[in-house]
C-alpha cells in the first residue's frame, strides 16, 4: 500500500493540475488562514485571567490556581489541601483523591467551567500501584462521554507529603 506521504504528494501534484500553481497556492493559504481563525477563536485574546477562588487551596508557591485565555482554563495542580485550613487532609489515598477533585472542581468552576468541560487531566501519583483505587474516584468525577484525555505519572515526592496531585484543561463554553 502506498505511504501516507506518498498519497499527500499525489494529492497536491493533482489539486495543482486542476487548479493551477498560483491557484492552488492561494487556496492552500486560505485553508490555512481558516485553520489559524479557529485556532483564533478559541483564545480570542491574549489577554491572561487569573483564577482565584476561595473554595480552593491558596496556592504554596509562585503560581496562580488557574489561567483563563479566551475559551480555554489551565488548572493548576490540586493537592489534598482542605481550603479551610489550608491543611493537608488526612486519610488513604481515595480521601486524598476525592479532596484533589472538589479543589479542581472549585478552580474551574470559578473560571466558569466544570469537570464535565475537562478535555485533558495530568494525574501525578507518588505510588503507581495505588493508580487503580485513584482511577474509581477519577471516574465518579468524571462520568461524562467522552472521557477527558489523560496521563498518569508516577513521581518520587508532591508538595507537602500528598500522594496525589490532579491538573487539567478545560473549555469555557
Amino acid at each position: 500500500a502506498p505511504s501516507r506521504s506518498w498519497a499527500a504528494g499525489a494529492f497536491v501534484k493533482s489539486a495543482v493540475a486542476l487548479l493551477g500553481r498560483r491557484r492552488f497556492r492561494k487556496e492552500r493559504r486560505r485553508a490555512l488562514l481558516i485553520d489559524c481563525g479557529n485556532v483564533r477563536r478559541m483564545t480570542e485574546s491574549n489577554t491572561r485571567v487569573e483564577v482565584r477562588t476561595e473554595s480552593a487551596p491558596a496556592p504554596v508557591g509562585p503560581y496562580s490556581q488557574g489561567i483563563r485565555v479566551g475559551e480555554l482554563v489551565f488548572a493548576s495542580g490540586q493537592i489534598p489541601l482542605d481550603p479551610a485550613t489550608g491543611k493537608k487532609v488526612e486519610g488513604d489515598i481515595e480521601v486524598e483523591t476525592k479532596q484533589v477533585l472538589a479543589n479542581l472542581k472549585a478552580v474551574l468552576e470559578a473560571a466558569g467551567s466544570g469537570m464535565d468541560r475537562v478535555v485533558k487531566a495530568t494525574v501525578y501519583l507518588t505510588d503507581l500501584s495505588l493508580f487503580p483505587r485513584v482511577n474509581a474516584v477519577y471516574a465518579e468525577a468524571f462520568d461524562v462521554d467522552p472521557a477527558p484525555a489523560r496521563v498518569t505519572v508516577g513521581v518520587a515526592a508532591l508538595p507537602l507529603g500528598a500522594g496525589v496531585e490532579i491538573d487539567a484543561i478545560a473549555l469555557t463554553s
